[in-house]
């Protein structure tokens, strides 16, 4: 069956945007969707300068998403689904313009600033009926997938330890006058109530919970501001305990001088270990306890369906973070022609919930120095 091209409307991605163009490569990689309108900019004109560097008519670009909305609605040719690549601050009110404008929605993470904009945009997209989906992007990895079904499967056993680590250094020193990305993520009012632990530590967190098929019940966190001066948390460090008691530890940190993007999970089990790196991504090792090391290489026989899925290339030939975020788009592409995710591949609602509950109750433990329980599952 011929696969339609779906016309997708981007809100942010203009100048000084690291995600926005991510977004737009990964959308069109497939051929599941193309761009074709957007709110780049705050002002009309940045917006119209974006629009003319990607190919884009003029009219084709706007300054919000009230406007997009308004001029693309009765076109031929008018957007078919919005992505929303802009600071935290304005996701809950972009989600909400496009969900009750009868718009699927695919959202950068984490989902809104705060946890009362998540529990408020979770009924909305109950009752818009549209697809929704958080490009938490290493879920799209076919070994990230791999792992996940090898779990699920029992290969390794009952689960007994979850480890993830999230080290990045880009914010060892105070860069916040003169680094945009920086700017906007060390402040409050943008990136809402939580600093590296909203920023990749809900990557961490809901990797661990996305591949273990376990739930966070408690945890008690420590949030320091290492870097003097900072609004928010750079540094992560939480313990968890998991469905059925099973420890958890999970690192974030954005002042781990010179790393790079260095995310690491381990999870083991009464039969074995499994574990997946960031620098690695096309690589799954599994560890056997008679001494035994394997490594399994994405595109090669034998992988589960959902791996196999999310590969586009033989074994041998890498694929990256651009096709990882891209098979999240095909996910959601998928959803929208009516495919049913029945395995929840593709991260929605429920993740967004959840991340947004972890993020409150990590920031309320930090606070009282005690164990938190994380409030209940968003299913």
């Amino acid at each position: 069956m011929t696969q339609k091209i779906l016309r997708l409307g981007l809100v942010g991605g203009g100048p000084g945007s690291f995600i926005g163009p991510v977004h737009r490569m990964a959308a069109c990689l497939d051929a599941r969707f193309v761009l074709a309108a957007g709110a780049f900019s705050r002002t009309l004109e940045k917006s119209r300068q974006q629009a003319a560097r990607w190919g884009l008519a003029e009219e084709r670009a706007y300054d919000g998403i009230e406007g997009l909305i308004a001029g693309e609605r009765g076109r031929d040719d008018g957007v078919q689904a919005i992505a929303i690549a802009t600071p935290n601050d304005s996701h809950f009110a972009i989600a909400k313009a496009a969900l009750e404008a009868g718009l699927p929605v695919i959202c950068d993470k984490p989902m809104t600033a705060t946890l009362a904009e998540a529990e408020a945009l979770a009924p909305i997209v109950a009752r818009s009926g549209r697809p929704f989906a958080l490009t938490y992007t290493y879920t799209g990895y076919a070994m990230i997938r791999e792992a996940r079904a090898r779990i699920a499967d029992g290969a390794i056993g009952r689960v007994r330890k979850i480890m993830v680590d999230y080290p990045q250094g880009w914010l060892s020193e105070r860069i916040e006058g003169d680094n945009l990305q920086a700017s906007w993520r060390t402040n409050p009012a943008r990136a809402g109530t939580g600093g590296a632990i909203g920023d990749i530590g809900v990557h961490a967190f809901q990797l661990a919970e996305y591949v273990s098929g376990l739930r966070a019940m408690e945890l008690i966190a420590d949030l320091p501001r290492v870097v003097a001066g900072r609004q928010l948390d750079d540094d992560c460090n939480v313990l968890l305990h998991f469905t059925g008691g099973v420890p958890g530890v999970l690192t974030a940190s954005q002042i781990a001088t010179g790393e790079r993007n260095g995310l690491r999970l381990r999870i083991y089990g009464e039969k074995g270990g499994l574990e997946w790196c960031h620098d690695a991504p096309g690589d799954l090792i599994l560890r056997w306890p008679d001494s035994r090391t394997e490594i399994i290489h994405a595109g090669g026989p034998g992988l589960h369906s959902a791996a196999q899925g999310a590969t586009r290339l033989p074994s041998g030939h890498p694929e990256g973070f651009i096709e990882a975020f891209a098979t999240l788009y095909r996910d959601f592409a998928d959803m929208i022609d009516g495919a049913d995710d029945r395995n929840g591949l593709l991260p929605g609602i429920d993740d967004g919930l959840r991340s947004a509950r972890f993020i409150d109750c990590a920031i309320r433990s930090n606070e009282a120095r005690a164990w938190m329980s994380v409030p209940g599952d968003a299913r």
